[in-house]
């Protein structure tokens, strides 16, 4: 059970309603404000932004608490020019909710406040004391009486102009259309890995620009699929943005090996090694099945088609179908 006890206080008091202090739609910060600035003296002309400054209440809840307030017809703001064109913000806090109307029938009896009441007095200047001693002529010896006739001074002759030089051609433009192996290219790789299902379909026309720089400077489409494998993660981490991520392995294209065609079967001491594959392509094996792209899994034997290949049809349609129903 709560027991409440009250003593009146001496001096320093202020009466509130109830209805104010229990209103259902304002916040503890607007009841706050509200109650200290009706308990500031008559004459005080301190606004609702300084009030809240003393009351510890911060910016954003001040904002929210003075539009509580002016909803609910607490406070009425107007914004009016004075003498001198002076603009100034007039408002009003009440006790008991007001109307506009009202509030502007009690702001129009308001005197308006203008800063340059504030001013001090402009100083009249002081008078100024005369220099010491009395006017001298000007040292130099004016200007000259009469035209010399020639000229005197002494600016740089003006270099002959020469016509311009034949303007260099202006190099092509890029086109901004990807070629459509560069686009079947980047429509193929959801296919090539798990982590690249989810690119954006709005960096299609990116991405295929960079594949064509790839395809452009002699790399092979295997060799860009590679080199897609190299840059995934191996263990295991999630691609959150493949579309960065294919941005981020296609920016620099280095440049293609050069092919020099030997008369002879090259030997294999000559020949260049193959790079090393990451740990998680090397546990990949190419399926010999019938697929439109190259398609890699992981071979839990010695089998040579993905699961899907050696799923039969029947099962493979069912399972698409309960797929598309989930």
């Amino acid at each position: 059970m709560i027991y409440r006890h009250h003593i009146a206080p001496p001096r320093a008091f202020s009466q509130f309603s109830h209805d104010l202090i229990r209103h259902p739609r304002l916040s503890s910060d607007a009841v706050r404000l509200l109650t200290w600035q009706l308990s500031l003296p008559d004459g005080a002309r301190e606004s609702l932004s300084r009030t809240a400054g003393r009351a510890r209440i911060g910016a954003c809840a001040f904002t929210r608490a003075k539009r509580q307030l002016k909803e609910e017809g607490f406070v009425h703001e107007r914004r009016l020019q004075g003498p001198g064109g002076h603009w100034s913000t007039q408002q009003l806090v009440s006790n008991v909710p007001l109307s506009t109307a009202e509030a502007a029938k009690i702001l129009a009896r308001m005197p308006v406040h203008t800063p340059s009441a504030d001013a001090a007095p402009q100083v009249a200047p002081s008078p100024r004391i005369p220099t010491v001693g009395a006017p001298t002529p000007p040292l130099t010896g004016g200007y000259p009486r009469k035209d010399p006739g020639e000229n005197t001074s002494h600016r740089p002759a003006e270099p002959e102009r020469q016509p311009d030089p034949a303007p260099k051609p202006e190099p092509a433009p890029e086109t901004s259309e990807p070629p459509e192996a560069a686009r079947a290219f980047v429509d193929a790789l959801p296919h090539l890995s798990p982590d690249l299902r989810r690119i954006p379909r709005g960096m299609h026309d990116e991405l295929a620009r960079l594949v064509s720089r790839w395809l452009t400077a002699g790399h092979t489409p295997t060799a860009v699929r590679t080199h897609i494998l190299r840059g995934l993660p191996d263990d295991g981490t999630p691609v959150h943005r493949p579309g960065g991520l294919l941005r981020y392995l296609l920016r620099d294209v280095p440049p293609a090996p050069a092919l020099v065609p030997a008369p002879g079967i090259t030997p294999a001491s000559e020949q260049p090694s193959p790079a090393r594959p990451s740990s998680r392509l090397a546990a990949l094996r190419e399926c010999e099945g019938d697929h439109v792209q190259a398609t890699l899994f992981r071979p839990a034997g010695d089998e040579t088609r993905c699961p899907r290949c050696l799923t039969p049809p029947p099962l493979r349609a069912a399972a698409g179908t309960a797929v598309r129903r989930t």
